[in-house]
């Protein structure tokens, strides 16, 4: 699910003996704006309720139609040399309310909750109930009586019941509600709800989690509550614990599974249910669609050319754009005169504002270039500060020569080879192998370099003796060279006679060089997050975003387990031909994987290959004996783990206890899998993999994997706990660094994994001083002292010199190996409804300013990208891209003191993070600051 966070706007509660609160009335919603008028509504005494009135209604709309380009008649169609209409997507978002509101109902034992919305759109309600005794986050269905008409039952877990406008709604405006009744005498502990807007397939959850409206008095820490009191226990997390212990909080104690249950004697003694209004802002995000067409003329009067660009956006729309010479995509300036409207921006680009069309339906406009320039770079900006580009990319019209211009270069040509008349009178024809000898060779010359190295490091004894220095050198150097390799590849397009393509294939390598980790270019979206799969159709919501995720230049998405599983969540898999799961069905997962390929998204499945739940138990009662198409025995699990009475050999890594450890030495599991991940290459369409819990099974098994798929890109998560003394974590990480280098090392170098160590030293620049600063506060309370520097501390106590190592290179796995870096912050595990390691609050994006500048592939967390960090994100992803940062840039750190890190990457881009001063040189290479936020400044080299 998206998840949206929401403030509380209003937020009274009154006693049961209160007057009931009045029905919820709409407010007007603005679609750019939050200046609100304010206006008191009284209930019942003195008690008032402010309500705000916005400006002006909401009115949106969607496009999807394309436009008809309409050009000046200034000469025939022949003129043409160049036309292409573009798609535009973009997003505007609508401002409104989510209002909740509890009231007593006909007497004291009958309530009523209603549930609404400000925004118009096909709004449904996706509901459940905690019943006495549950335990976990897992929903219940309500009992029948309560469910209002209309609804639909999802599954077992959970109901659907749509949104309808309130009688109450006035002229022109548009409130959705639904009325849920139920008695205060059963045994419902709590509503859990999120709402869903089928319109978009989007989900609005409260603070990344369900609205959960609570029945019984019992201690909830979290802050998705709606309707609770607040008091002591505001602070999130370590300290809201803190704060109840210091203040001996008498309310039910957590179960052996970690979770609050009511007791059924609370459910009667603590229904003392109080009656609340709420209102909480929602942001919807409508996807709208538009189209830009750009024709290339010649000019009838001159040999320039007239560039026309036509597009049906509303509103101002300026083209930031550049002109390119000689055949390359370098932006530079048009020299005098410009067009009309037009400005130069920075230096380094010119910016027009296109003309309204007569009829209002767009804008247009011309550039005249001269017959010399041979590229026209663009990229759009709208009057809201929204950027457009060609998926990530500038938008690049190539302005090719006319046919008057290729006969005079042919003519010039030709007389300067000495040929009579202007005319060439050879008939022969250039050998293949004078023309392929200077590329050949050189690749050759690669090849050879590759293999040297390769032969002198064959010897395992050769190799141990070795320095580590010497071992990362060498490594590097073949990573160069098979980059190198790479680029000469992909920029060449060599026709092979067939001859010589049969010969080819006819030579067997001495040894495949294969990066799995894509282009270097990478930049990875993690598609979900652990509530994905309660809407049980994420697979048609992900399918609609992916333009979107194109557009903001992504490159490759991870999707969430697709086996049917024990678990909601997928990570316990069953049947795992079974691709029927929670976020969808087969069909709906093939055509989201082909949607994205649609968009040039690569798709990675998430697949567990370290254990899996049996069907059966044998005959001492234990599950091992597993069905489905694959239905092995117990020889497929590990013999070490005594859970499971596995009769396979010893486990090669660390158990999972929850479910059978497969055994991957037995060739029978290897052979199966091998087929069931090449079943999914082709037929379901995956591109690679994201290798979950790889710690319970030697790396050795996931290369026989990894050769066998051929994937685009792999990444393994070997997750363990890095070094700490005393609860403090230690400066040098090394050793965890190298733990899962030697994983990486196993598996042949053909999967990266994810960098956990970046990730930890990231969290430790800031969170332990904070949490050493608090603690000492709370001692300070509780001994009578009081302190008024607890604010000031915290912003001093900073770590950033732990972001260098000793040897002035950056401390996790991007120092050693960055190309097998797959670098983060959160994930479904960290963060989420999980929270087992949240990345410091307020400090993300200085995280993200961190790993979308720096070397190895970053990965981005679905909800830090569905929130308001997007925009910075965006220009994080833009700036990589379009400073060509690719998982082996090169890091310069410049600076690694207490309260800033700084770094160069590559000489053309440079970065802080932290509350210190930090500047980039001025000399002779000039600094732009191309994105800046809180404690994080980037700049571009002009």
């Amino acid at each position: 699910m998206s998840g949206v966070a929401l403030e509380p706007v209003l937020h009274h509660t009154l006693r049961q003996s209160s007057p009931n609160i009045p029905r919820i009335k709409h407010r007007k919603s603005v679609p750019f704006s939050v200046n609100f008028s304010s206006r008191s509504v009284k209930i019942g005494g003195s008690l008032s309720l402010s309500f705000f009135k916005p400006n002006k209604s909401l009115s949106v709309t969607t496009c999807s139609a394309t436009s008809t380009s309409t050009l000046p008649k200034t000469s025939e169609s022949t003129d043409v040399i160049y036309s292409e209409t573009f798609q535009l997507t973009r997003v505007e978002k609508a401002e409104g309310q989510i209002c909740v509101r509890l009231n007593q109902g006909k007497d004291v034992d009958h309530w009523q909750l209603t549930v609404g919305c400000s925004l118009p759109g096909k709004w449904v309600l996706h509901w459940g109930v905690h019943y006495v005794g549950d335990t976990g986050s897992e929903w219940d269905q309500p009992p029948s009586e309560m469910r209002p008409p209309g609804s639909i039952a999802v599954k077992d877990y959970a109901i659907e019941t749509p949104l309808r406008k309130s009688s109450g709604s006035e002229d022109g405006e548009c409130l959705h509600e639904v009325n849920i009744d139920f008695n205060c005498n059963s045994k419902i502990t709590a509503i859990n709800f999120v709402l869903k807007d089928e319109e978009t397939g989007s989900w609005y959850q409260h603070k990344g989690r369900d609205f959960v409206v609570p029945l019984v008095e019992y201690p909830r820490d979290h802050d998705n509550v709606v309707g609770a009191k607040r008091g002591f226990d505001f602070w999130p997390g370590t300290f809201g614990k803190l704060s109840k212990v210091l203040l001996k909080d008498e309310g039910p104690q957590p179960n052996a599974e970690g979770s609050v249950a009511a007791s059924a004697g609370s459910t009667h003694a603590n229904r003392l249910l109080e009656g609340f209004y709420e209102e909480l802002p929602l942001v919807k995000k409508v996807p709208l669609c538009n189209t830009l067409t750009v024709t290339v003329r010649k000019s009838p009067e001159s040999a320039k050319k007239l560039v026309y660009l036509e597009t049906d956006l509303p509103g101002d729309v300026v083209v930031h754009w550049g002109v390119c010479r000689d055949g390359n995509k370098k932006w530079e300036l048009l020299a005098a005169p410009l067009p009309p409207d037009t400005e130069i921006f920075k230096n380094k680009a010119l910016r027009t504002r296109l003309q309204i069309k007569k009829d209002g339906s767009g804008a247009e406009g011309f550039f005249t270039l001269e017959k010399e320039i041979t590229g026209f770079p663009f990229v759009l900006k709208l009057n809201d500060g929204t950027w457009l580009n060609n998926k990530g990319d500038d938008y690049f019209i190539p302005l090719p020569a006319t046919q008057e211009e290729n006969l005079s270069q042919e003519k010039e040509a030709s007389i300067s080879t000495g040929s009579p008349s202007g005319s060439v009178t050879t008939d022969e024809k250039p050998s293949i192998e004078d023309q392929e000898v200077a590329p050949t060779t050189y690749t050759d010359g690669i090849i050879k370099e590759i293999r040297n190295i390769v032969t002198d490091i064959s010897s395992e004894k050769k190799w141990k003796t070795k320095s580590k220095e010497t071992q990362e050198s060498i490594l590097h150097e073949i990573e160069r060279l098979a980059a190198e390799a790479y680029s000469i590849f992909r920029s060449s397009s060599t026709t092979f006679l067939e001859e010589a393509v049969q010969e080819a294939e006819e030579v067997e390598p001495t040894i495949t060089i294969r990066s799995a980790t894509g282009s270097g270019y990478e930049i990875l979206c993690q598609g979900f997050n652990w509530e994905s799969h309660k809407s049980g159709r994420w697979y048609l919501e992900l399918q609609e975003k992916a333009a979107e995720l194109s557009s903001l230049g992504f490159t490759v998405i991870w999707l969430p387990p697709p086996t049917e599983s024990v678990s909601p969540e997928g990570y316990m898999p069953k049947d795992l031909y079974n691709l029927n799961s929670r976020y969808g069905t087969i069909d709906e997962l093939k055509a989201v994987v082909k949607t994205f390929h649609q968009v040039g998204i690569k798709v990675l499945g998430d697949v567990v290959l370290n254990h899996r739940c049996a069907h059966y138990k044998n005959q001492n009662g234990i599950w091992n004996v597993f069905g489905g198409r694959l239905n092995w025995d117990d020889r497929a699990i590990v013999a070490d783990d005594p859970h499971f009475q596995g009769r396979g050999n010893k486990s090669s890594g660390d158990n999972f206890h929850a479910a059978p450890n497969i055994d991957h030495s037995q060739d029978f599991v290897r052979k199966d899998l091998k087929e069931w991940l090449g079943w999914l290459r082709k037929d379901i369409g995956y591109d690679g993999w994201r290798l979950d819990f790889v710690r319970g099974f030697w790396g050795g098994y996931v290369k026989d994997y990894i050769d066998a798929t051929q994937p685009y890109f792999a990444v393994g998560e070997y997750w363990d706990s890095l070094s700490y003394t005393y609860g403090e974590m230690e400066y040098n990480q090394d050793a965890h660094r190298q733990r899962i280098i030697d994983w990486i090392n196993a598996a042949g170098g053909s999967a990266g994994a994810f960098d956990v160590t970046t990730k930890g030293i990231l969290h430790a620049v800031s969170v332990y001083s904070f949490i050493r600063v608090f603690l000492q506060y709370f001692w300070n309370v509780v001994s009578g002292w009081t302190t008024n520097v607890i604010a000031p501390q915290v912003l001093e106590r900073c770590e950033y010199w732990r972001l260098s190592d000793p040897k002035g290179k950056p401390p996790g796995v991007i120092g050693w190996w960055p190309s097998r870096a797959i670098t983060f912050i959160e994930n479904h595990d960290t963060g989420s409804t999980q929270g087992h390691w949240r990345f410091p609050g307020g400090k993300e994006m200085q995280g993200y300013a961190y790993i979308l500048t720096h070397p190895g592939t970053p990965s981005v967390f679905y909800d830090h990208l569905f929130s308001h960090y997007q925009p910075e994100i965006s220009a994080l992803i833009s700036l990589r891209n379009k400073k060509k940062i690719s998982c082996r840039s090169i890091v310069k750190i410049v600076k690694a003191e207490r309260d800033v890190y700084a770094a160069v990457i590559d000489g053309k881009v440079a970065m802080k993070i932290g509350p210190g001063y930090y500047e980039p040189p001025s000399g002779a290479q000039h600094w732009s600051v191309a994105v800046e936020g809180r404690d994080y400044k980037v700049w571009e080299a002009l």
